[in-house]
């Protein structure tokens, strides 16, 4: 059933419901000390998403990074952002934001649901409802590049390459290739980069390929898909599964049921690190520096973020 080539599961983590921001329920996948040598380089994925405004409404106020990159897709509703530099726009459906923090950079991000003037703007059909849905992750840096100039990468559903396969999955590729399409990032991230979005119909398969050596991890979404090697049992939403970093191609099978999911890849940086909230740093000095930095309106060293 499986080739020789096919990434074992290697950890399965079901996420933990709680509250961040100024009060938006979400599910923390994983993320902390307790997860980063398994997830290297990642450190934190968080589901987030709600039908009732007053469990996302009050949003993510004003709140500083330095060291990270955070990756922002969504599904549903609309996120309005803005930086300490004034810099602001919408995040719609099937849009993401690639942020590196780099030296230092504040932020907020405010989730909302679509009205009917935004599915006129867009042009797209839907229903108005008060459904926000969307996927956050967190990215260390390199210890040499993570006080670089910070940058933003917009990437509108309009400029994700989106492939129909002879399986009939449809393949959102909003980093990395699938079958002989890249999407390149403007600016490319130390890790090489891989995050696809895959929507696989009803007795369908699917098979990637993964560096070997690179950390990979699949997030469902919705759905149940089967076949996935290290794991007997369907896989269901709120599971993200971790493979080892042996092997290069990742296999799901779907038999009744469609099925929505992620996959994240990137090569792991091995490196020192100290934690605090939104800023991640590898010396305990580097931490209290930019804490210090906070104290001393000193954060933000580079007031022109690099727009790709």
């Amino acid at each position: 059933m499986y080739s020789p080539k096919s990434k074992e599961v290697f950890k399965i983590f079901k996420g933990l419901e709680t509250v961040d921001g100024a009060g938006v329920r979400l599910r923390r996948m994983f993320g902390g000390m307790n997860t980063v040598r398994i997830t290297d380089p990642f450190l934190l994925l968080d589901q987030f998403g709600s039908s009732i405004p007053s469990e996302y409404s009050a949003g993510f106020p004003w709140h500083p990074h330095r060291g990270i990159e955070t990756v922002t897709y969504l599904l549903e509703g609309k996120v309005a952002h803005e930086d300490s530099e004034g810099h602001s726009g919408t995040i719609y459906p099937g849009d993401a934001q690639w942020m590196t923090s780099g030296s230092g950079i504040f932020h907020q991000e405010m989730p909302d649901s679509m009205k009917l003037q935004d599915y006129e703007k867009l042009k797209l059909n839907g229903t108005v409802n008060n459904t926000v849905k969307g996927l956050q992750l967190w990215i260390n840096i390199p210890s040499l590049q993570k006080m670089e100039t910070p940058a933003y990468r917009s990437l509108t559903r309009e400029s994700i390459p989106v492939i129909d396969d002879k399986n009939g999955n449809k393949v959102h590729i909003i980093a990395g290739e699938y079958e002989k399409v890249r999407n390149e990032l403007p600016m490319k991230p130390a890790i090489d980069p891989v995050y696809i979005d895959v929507e696989m119909p009803p007795e369908s398969s699917f098979t990637f390929a993964v560096k070997t050596g690179h950390t990979s991890f699949l997030n469902m979404i919705s759905g149940e898909i089967r076949g996935v090697r290290g794991i007997e049992q369907p896989v269901r939403e709120n599971t993200t599964l971790v493979f080892s970093r042996d092997g290069s191609e990742i296999k799901a099978l779907t038999e009744n049921e469609r099925a929505r999911f992620i996959i994240v890849s990137g090569k792991p940086l091995n490196e020192e690190i100290y934690w605090n909230g939104p800023i991640v740093m590898n010396t305990e000095e580097q931490i209290m520096e930019a804490l210090s930095d906070l104290r001393n309106n000193k954060f933000v060293r580079e007031k022109n973020p690099i727009m790709g």
